[in-house]
């Protein structure tokens, strides 16, 4: 054939238009005024008119006013559409009537008027309307969420939340960090939450894990030579469901480097988050620079490990105010003598609240199972600064300035306080913190308000088991010299309980994003910080082999952090739940409504995996 193709004798005509549509719900403009136009897509809204019908026809790229009357041959067909039904129609492009313009619609200046409809996918009645913000229970939004993500504000965060996503890849990128997959399936994990465990069918009565995060795995591929990690990384873990976290499973932004310290992992991951933040950040302010706050300073001023640095009242220590002896206020007097604290919390202008102001404070403070908190509010007498309320007449006019200057508050404002043992009065004062400042609206929320908390305790005291444990992640680096780590010893506890990790959480606006640490990489100080929290070597070998026989073999100083994608998404979208940011979430019981997961197996699936069912008996 000399290389010569076959041409058939006719070829078959290409189509003038394509089958479902040759624009999309949000594609037309005045410009096509005059032409003609093939859609197809949900009728969002039917209104009629009195022989006139229109139908807002909905895709995924918007909505277009489609408009029939009798003297169209789909007039009768149109008649019987009803929401939600998915409907392809072709019209004519014609500008709207003068008046009839909807500016809020990229397609507002334009209608279709239909020639032709055929129907595509008829919809029985609805269980939850698509058009409209009525709020549904939560269990028929889950059990029907593809009806659920047909809504405009579900079906926008979710594009929203992969926009995100892009945007944090591409920045991870462009700082030089490449995309790693680590495994699913692998072995359980002594430490964290509970496991997801799946039979193996060909290793009988063994058992694979779902990773609670890819812990192991990313500090692996450090020592195994690569140098900058990340991955958007699944992560299971079987606990209970809270607004900020999926029950079951969610997803971080997983992140690994290898020769850095603490501030290399703060420099490159402030830029990535502060960058996606001002990109989604619709206008709202996002923290420059993020201000390093320790973890005891965090405590002592915000009550927390998460401020929310929104709000501007900042808690203070008055122990040793109330301590003194010309302070005959002796409820404080008793929580002092016993170890406990006194903290300050100002209210700024609170002295202009009526007295129900006070009295809802103290009700809700008694709900959380205080006392009570007691105030003091402040007014200017003749040049000087005089306190008044229940507890001011205990205490003496010059401790009252100083209370007044450590709280920083000043005339017109109150300051209240709670009082404790130490980490409940924290709590107390964290939690009253809050309320007042949204009571009196001192919280500027058109912000996002980062910072890094720094410095956490390695260990803490253990009091029901009287013994040192480790405070949080026991891989981190003990932020102390490393040969007077190994030789510490039992006699020197208060010594250990003093030390501090590199170890750091990224918080914004009250919510912590991440906890990160610079790794343990060293298997001598690995040991002796298990030893110190009273785990022997043959524990540690047991449940860390895997890793100690890495560590042995020429591991690098690394470090890294793992930002929850779904917090940020969270937030970004503004959502007080992140069920409103996750495609398809399960409800609080970890339960798929929609899919019924988790089933029953059948007989034959439980023999090929060798299990037997132990379940408990059901309750009468």
């Amino acid at each position: 054939m000399n290389g010569a193709r076959l041409v058939p004798e006719s070829l078959p005509e290409e189509p003038a238009v394509h089958r479902y549509r040759s624009h999309t719900c949000g594609a037309l403009r005045p410009s096509d005024v005059g032409g003609t136009t093939r859609l197809s897509g949900w009728c969002h809204r039917i209104r009629d008119h009195g022989g006139v019908l229109f139908i807002d026809l909905r895709d995924h790229y918007g909505l277009t006013q489609c408009v029939v009357d009798s003297d169209s041959k789909a007039f009768k067909l149109a008649e019987g559409v009803r929401s939600e039904w998915v409907i392809r129609i072709d019209g004519r492009v014609r500008q709207r009537p003068a008046g009839t313009e909807n500016p809020e619609l990229p397609t507002g200046a334009i209608e279709v008027y239909i020639d032709d409809l055929e129907v595509l996918g008829a919809a029985a009645e609805l269980p939850l309307p698509v058009f409209g913000d009525v709020e549904y229970p939560e269990e028929t939004r889950l059990r029907y969420r593809f009806l659920d993500l047909r809504r405009e504000k579900l079906h926008a965060n979710i594009m929203k939340r992969g926009a995100i996503i892009d945007a944090l890849r591409r920045r991870m990128r462009d700082g030089g960090f490449f995309e790693f997959q680590t495994p699913i399936l692998t072995a359980s994990s002594p430490e964290g939450a509970r496991d997801f465990l799946v039979p193996s069918r060909l290793h009988p009565g063994k058992f694979y894990a779902l990773p609670q995060a890819p812990q192991q795995f990313k500090q692996l591929t450090m020592i195994a030579g690569f140098d900058r990690y990340f991955q958007i990384a699944p992560c299971f873990r079987d606990e209970d469901a809270r607004a900020d976290r999926s029950p079951g499973e969610f997803y971080q932004l997983d992140i690994e480097m290898s020769f850095v310290t603490q501030e290399d992992v703060f420099q490159s991951v402030e830029p990535v988050l502060r960058g996606v933040f001002e990109e989604f950040a619709e206008g709202k302010r996002v923290t420059d620079v993020f201000p390093r706050i320790t973890y005891a300073d965090a405590m002592l001023r915000y009550g927390v490990d998460k401020p929310d640095l929104r709000n501007p009242l900042i808690i203070a220590d008055v122990t040793d105010e109330f301590a003194e002896d010309a302070v005959e206020f002796k409820a404080f007097k008793g929580v002092i003598k016993s170890g406990g604290v006194v903290r300050a919390i100002p209210a700024t202008g609170a002295a202009s609240q009526s007295r129900s102001f006070f009295d809802k404070l103290n009700d809700w403070a008694r709900s959380e199972g205080a006392p009570g908190l007691g105030y003091i509010v402040f007014e200017e007498e003749g040049g000087q600064l005089t306190g008044r309320g229940p507890i001011a007449k205990f205490i003496p006019a010059e401790i009252q300035a100083r209370i007044a200057q450590k709280a920083g508050a000043k005339a017109g404002d109150a300051v209240f306080f709670a009082a404790g043992p130490e980490a409940k009065a924290a709590a107390l004062a964290g939690k009253a913190r809050i309320r007042i400042g949204d009571d009196l609206d001192l919280s500027d929320k058109d912000q996002y308000a980062f910072c890094w908390i720094t410095d956490f305790p390695m260990f803490e005291w253990n009091e029901d088991e009287k013994k040192i444990d480790f405070s949080h992640n026991p891989f981190s680096m003990p932020n102390f010299d490393h040969e007077a780590f190994l030789n510490l010893g039992e006699a020197d506890a208060e010594t250990i309980l003093g030390i501090k990790a590199f170890q750091y959480d990224i918080v914004c606006n009250g919510i912590e994003l991440s906890s990160g640490a610079i790794r343990n990489h060293k298997p001598e100080i690995m040991e002796k910080a298990f030893g110190l929290a009273g785990y022997g070597k043959d524990v540690l070998e047991a449940k860390f082999g895997g890793m100690l026989s890495a560590l042995r073999l020429g591991a690098p100083p690394h470090g890294g952090i793992a930002p929850g994608v779904d917090r940020i998404v969270m937030l970004l979208c503004n959502e007080p739940n992140i069920r409103e940011v996750v495609l398809f979430p399960m409800n609080q019981r970890a339960e798929d409504l929609m899919m019924s997961a988790p089933s029953e197996a059948t007989a034959k699936q439980l023999r090929e995996l060798h299990i037997r069912l132990n379940l408990p008996e059901k309750k009468a």
